[in-house]
């Protein structure tokens, strides 16, 4: 007879399962599905519509039938989706009537499922995880275990951006997101000092999930991450606090090689801000990596503007991070959280890039790689000549 039990610890709610318990096995074969670059060039292209009118907290995720999914909420959580590649939006469907957004989610690139996260309230707190398998259309409460580092601490999730299948090596098939921890409290701002960035990845389709290592810097908090063609795992963080020294107002940077289970080689970005820039607050910020054949070009999106949480930007990497040499303004108004993705080769998607982002409720843009070369230089590297159109 198996037993089921309740923890709550430090924040996270999970369900333990004493018996025979069985998880599969999905480590091993590599994932493909890099296309080739060529679907995100053609004709510069950019749209703009509504999609969410009221509350907060956006990510955008594309599922392997090629369905949009704009996930959204910060009272209750719920879904939109687009069969047409964005153009038009079915209705809101709920996942869950209460509670907050934890940002983080995922498609499983093996069974097509997709998990969104869900806090009771602004975190630390008690944790739900729901699943779909009919392509966003339903979903169910997923039971799971999360595991602490080790020193015993267990994460938070809010508000990071989007999760990732790692598709290279031997852990192809597991699932990771960015995650938190708030140390000795959100708040007064004298305990930003204790809190960092971390993730954690499971390899048994979101049934267990284990917490990495902290990020190697403490005042970090909502991050992104994206796993490059070489099978690093490349880590932006958000940070509103650093020591006497180091700068938190632009974007911090780690990898991985031990496929998110360690976090080296921490840098700051200097030519991306980490929002306005008259605040060490920051803001959440989106990334994806195009899934094109044979290259690492990133994308990151924030508001580009002295004071305020306005100008969403979008910026380009060809180089997996190193560098980022254009930029081009998506939303010239109010622009605050936001999460980026991209479509699938054969889908109606395919070529497209989308931002869903805070505007009084939400937008999502979509357009694509030539739309955003026509872009402003930034002075940080060069565009690759076969790209360039300045």
């Amino acid at each position: 007879m198996e037993v089921a039990m309740s923890i709550r610890a430090f924040g996270v709610i999970a369900t333990v399962c004493f018996g025979m318990l069985e998880f599969a096995n999905i480590q091993g074969q590599e994932i493909g599905f890099d296309a080739p670059l060529a679907h995100f060039l053609g004709e510069p292209r950019m749209e703009v519509v509504k999609v969410f009118g009221d509350e907060r907290f956006p990510n955008v995720v594309v599922t392997k039938e090629g369905t949009v999914l704009a996930t959204w909420g910060s009272s209750k959580i719920r879904v939109r989706r687009s069969e047409d590649g964005g153009s038009t939006w079915g209705p809101e469907i709920t996942i869950a009537n209460k509670g907050i957004h934890g940002g983080g989610t995922i498609v499983n690139e093996r069974n097509g499922e997709i998990l969104v996260f869900v806090e009771d309230q602004h975190p630390p707190a008690p944790l739900n995880i729901y699943r779909s398998v009919d392509d966003g259309k339903t979903w169910e409460s997923l039971d799971f275990v999360i595991h602490p580092d080790s020193k015993g601490r267990l994460p938070s999730m809010h508000m990071n951006e989007h999760g990732v299948t790692l598709t290279k090596g031997g852990h192809a098939g597991r699932l990771v997101r960015a995650t938190r921890f708030y140390g000795e409290g959100n708040r007064p701002e004298s305990l930003w000092p204790t809190h960092f960035t971390n993730a954690m990845y499971s390899d048994d389709n979101g049934k267990t999930w284990q917490t990495t290592e902290p990020f190697p810097d403490n005042g970090t908090g909502e991050a992104t991450l994206a796993e490059l063609k070489d099978g690093t795992v490349y880590y932006n963080s958000r940070r509103h606090w650093a020591p006497e020294g180091k700068n938190p107002r632009r974007r911090w940077t780690a990898s991985s090689k031990d496929s998110a289970a360690t976090w080296q080689n921490a840098s700051i970005v200097e030519v991306l801000p980490d929002g306005p820039q008259n605040t060490n607050y920051g803001c959440m910020g989106g990334l994806v990596r195009l899934p094109c054949e044979g290259h690492d070009i990133l994308l990151y999106s924030n508001c580009d503007d002295p004071s305020s949480r306005r100008n969403g930007t979008v910026w380009v990497s060809f180089d997996g991070g190193k560098h980022w040499p254009i930029k081009r303004l998506v939303e010239p108004g109010a622009f605050a959280y936001s999460s980026l993705n991209t479509g699938r080769a054969g889908t109606t998607t395919q070529g497209w890039i989308y931002l869903h982002y805070e505007h009084s409720g939400s937008r999502m843009a979509k357009f694509n790689l030539t739309w955003l070369l026509d872009g402003v230089l930034t002075g940080d590297g060069t565009v690759p000549a076969s790209l360039s159109h300045q």
